[in-house]
């Protein structure tokens, strides 16, 4: 395991070390991400998802991990639904992330910042304006 992307734990005995990879990191804070409801989905990089595909391995999208010293930061891109009020959205992610990883690994978050990278329609909503469209 690449040593630049971990982070040791502080082991409650002498039995052994404790590593967290920051790709767990990140997928904790997707999960928790996209359970917060007005969340459409994670911003991905193209290149993230050839990778993933290639080695057939779960790469988290839209999550950047910084690790110091037992301080975690992170950023997160983030696909929200459309009418959604942003700033509830984002302030209720950030809360839940935090707690997530806090509560799973016991790690200290100093900072997520969130990054609106798109909206998302429902196609329903999409298919009602072309009915009022054609009607008129």
């Amino acid at each position: 395991m690449d040593d630049k992307n971990v982070i040791m734990m502080d082991a409650t005995d002498d039995v052994g070390q404790v590593k967290i990879a920051d790709d767990v990191i990140a997928i904790i804070a997707e999960i928790a991400a996209i359970e917060v409801e007005g969340v459409a989905g994670m911003g991905g990089t193209l290149t993230s998802d050839i990778m993933q595909t290639l080695s057939r391995k779960r790469t988290p999208k839209g999550v950047k991990v910084e690790l110091d010293e037992g301080r975690v930061m992170l950023e997160m891109g983030l696909i929200i639904n459309y009418g959604a009020k942003i700033p509830q959205v984002t302030r209720e992610v950030q809360e839940k992330v935090k707690s997530s990883i806090e509560l799973m690994t016991g790690l200290e978050i100093i900072s997520i910042n969130i990054h609106i990278l798109g909206i998302h329609f429902d196609k329903e909503i999409n298919n009602k304006d072309q009915e009022l469209e054609l009607e008129d």
